[in-house]
Parts: structure tokens; C-alpha cells; sequence
């Protein structure tokens, strides 16, 4: 018995029970338009390119002219009068000048607060050190007014130096580092 050798086909060998092998369709080339749209693509990359090298109003921008030169020329005869003239008379031309406008005086430097609402403030930086005065409890909050004095903001019983809940006018005096707090109370204003 002789066996005849047939060549074994081409690709995968098929499975015995899948389905049969499914052609792909050709793929079709389409140079030209690959072509066309790079080309395209190149031309908004270089407009893009000059609208934002030129500042991107597409204007022309005029080039800075230098300013004129100016020179002046003073003869002896103009400077020895300016050197011989009194300076009596520049004066009161002067004065009129600054007393039709009025001197600006420098802003003052922000400081710290006068006057205190509800809150926790340090003294000297929030609000300045003194003596400071309240009407008493503010009528539409809680008939509590609350202040105290404290050696730090830590919120501990052992840092109050003082407190109170006036149910009238009260003062208070803070010094500088303390922290004072206050709640309920109408505006405290600094009297001293």
C-alpha cells in the first residue's frame, strides 16, 4: 500500500469541528486621499504657526520709533541772569503752585481694629490693645454677653486670665499677646 503525500494546506490547520474559515475582503488603498489629507493637515499647522508668531490678530504691528531729540541751549548771558535773579521772587510762585494743589498726605499704614464683634482676636495684631466698652448683650442673639481675656488661643481653662457674662454696659482692658473672645454681645468699641 502506498500513501500518497498531499502538501498540507496553507495557514492554520483547520479545527475539526469549528466553522470554516471566513475570507477577509481586500483592503483597499486610498494613497491619494492619505496624500490629500496630510496636506491639508500641514497647512492648518503652519497657519496656526504664523497666527501665533504674529500675535495672532493676522495685523501688522508698527515698528517703536525712537523719540525726537531735544536740545537746549543755554547762552552765558541766560545763565547769569538766572544766577543774578532773587530768590525772593521764585518763592511765592512756588507757594501759589502748592496752595492750588492740595498735599496728599501718606495713607496710614493699616493697623489693627478699633472696634470688636462676635470672635476670638489677638491682641496687637487682630485688634489693638486698650480699653474697650459694649452696650451689653445684643437684643436678637442670646441674652448672654460673653467676653474673656486669655494668655493664648488654646481654648484651655488654664490659659483665661478673665472673664464675665455682663447683662449691661461693661468695659475691658486687653495688653498686647492676649487673646480676647466675645460672643453675644453688641460691638465692642475701643475708648482707650
Amino acid at each position: 500500500m502506498s500513501h500518497s503525500q498531499h502538501p498540507a494546506p496553507f495557514g492554520p490547520p483547520p479545527h475539526p469541528f469549528g466553522p470554516p474559515p471566513v475570507a477577509q475582503p481586500p483592503k483597499k488603498k486610498h494613497a491619494a486621499l492619505r496624500i490629500a489629507v496630510g496636506v491639508v493637515c500641514a497647512f492648518i499647522v503652519f497657519g496656526l504657526g504664523a497666527a501665533v508668531g504674529s500675535g495672532g490678530d493676522g495685523t501688522k504691528k508698527a515698528a517703536a520709533k525712537p523719540a525726537p531729540t531735544v536740545t537746549v541751549t543755554v547762552t552765558a548771558q541766560a545763565a547769569k541772569a538766572a544766577a543774578e535773579k532773587p530768590k525772593s521772587a521764585a518763592k511765592p510762585a512756588e507757594k501759589a503752585k502748592s496752595a492750588a494743589q492740595p498735599a496728599k498726605e501718606p495713607d496710614a499704614p493699616a493697623g489693627p481694629d478699633t472696634t470688636v464683634g462676635e470672635g476670638s482676636y489677638l491682641v496687637g495684631e487682630d485688634i489693638a490693645a486698650g480699653m474697650y466698652k459694649t452696650a451689653g448683650p445684643d437684643a436678637s442673639g442670646s441674652p448672654l454677653c460673653y467676653w474673656e481675656r486669655a494668655k493664648d488661643s488654646s481654648g484651655e481653662m488654664d490659659s483665661i486670665i478673665a472673664n464675665d457674662t455682663p447683662q449691661g454696659p461693661a468695659r475691658v482692658t486687653v495688653n498686647k499677646g492676649e487673646t480676647f473672645k466675645t460672643n453675644g454681645c453688641k460691638e465692642w468699641v475701643k475708648v482707650g
